[in-house]
């Protein structure tokens, strides 16, 4: 009989530490630590997301961010059982390319963003760096056009400060928790034009805590417009489309990506195959192909693909190149 009283015992007592683990974890809003790492600049258009950062707290399994920067940290019960007087960690970011982040943030249930500086800034080293310039991108695609072929973009930020309660104020984020910001922008194709594989990207700023509010732009039609919302800090989107006019042809498009500090983006609709990128590299012209792993000389790149797969490619400077 005593044996199985401590047996019951002993199970009760780990059901009641689940359970008090469960409530206290629910009552601080917290079941992890979700936030973006990016590169940090006094201009949001430069503020691009970091790929493959490590995120690391003690006692928490390491996290590493997405290409878009995102990182959630797991955390166990236990640990927050013995965390609940502190309610801060400290968490260490590292990425070869930018200087070590060391930040403490509170156990909260905020959306943090940590921004880390590149380990070369400065124009000190721009007189030895090789400088690339004329960049284009080169693609080909099976498209419904006749004439005017080529692409139109616009960029556009919606302005908002994370963190912010949003106290039944609407705009709200999904969840109602913070306050919300809503922006967008439009295009038009022009009389005879008509816009084709409109998409919309986020290219700085905490994007994983946007979403898109109105698609105006996924069907075809002269004018295409979209509306974002953002529960964060301030972020920067870019609208693009091609633009066609009706006709069946195989066709080589040449595309301008945004450039931004040491980083370029620029995106590719469902039916872009085999992308180069033609650049002057210490004044000499070359073709670098984007094969299957991404590889180029002279930048990392990263590519994220979309439900509806269109292409989103990130391109950064390795250390010994500049733009011009």
């Amino acid at each position: 009989m005593r044996t199985v009283w401590k047996i019951t015992a002993a199970a009760g007592a780990a059901t009641l530490m689940a359970y008090a683990g469960a409530l206290l974890t629910q009552r601080a809003g917290v079941r992890n630590l979700t936030g973006v790492v990016l590169a940090g600049d006094a201009d949001i258009r430069k503020q691009h997301p970091i790929a493959n950062a490590k995120v690391e707290a003690p006692g928490y399994p390491a996290a590493v961010t997405n290409a878009s920067g995102l990182f959630q940290l797991k955390l166990p019960v236990s640990l927050l059982l013995r965390r609940m007087r502190e309610n801060r960690v400290a968490l260490d970011v590292l990425q070869p390319d930018y200087v070590p982040l060391h930040r403490t943030v509170a156990l909260d249930g905020q959306l943090y963003v940590l921004r880390m500086k590149p380990v070369v800034e400065g124009t000190s080293a721009a007189t030895s760096e090789i400088p690339i310039s004329d960049i284009r991108v080169r693609y080909m695609e099976n498209a419904r056009t006749n004439i005017d072929t080529g692409s139109v973009l616009k960029s556009f930020e919606v302005a908002n400060r994370g963190n912010v309660p949003c106290l039944e104020h609407p705009p709200c984020s999904p969840d109602g928790k913070w306050k919300a910001a809503v922006g967008g922008a439009s295009l038009d194709a022009g009389e005879g034009n008509e816009f084709r594989e409109g998409r919309v990207t986020c290219i700085a700023g905490p994007c994983p805590f946007t979403r898109i509010e109105t698609d105006n732009f996924s069907r075809s039609g002269r004018n295409i417009s979209v509306s974002v919302r953002d529960w964060s800090d301030t972020v920067s989107f870019v609208l693009e489309a091609e633009v066609t006019r009706t006709s069946m042809s195989d066709l080589i498009r040449i595309s301008y990506p945004l450039v931004f500090g040491r980083g370029l983006n620029f995106s590719l609709p469902p039916s872009g195959e085999g992308p180069s990128i033609e650049a002057s590299v210490g004044d000499q012209d070359t073709v670098y192909p984007l094969g299957p792993d991404l590889t180029l000389s002279w930048a990392t790149c990263s590519l994220q693909t979309a439900r509806d797969r269109t292409k989103s490619y990130r391109c950064d400077l390795k250390p010994g190149y500049r733009f011009r």
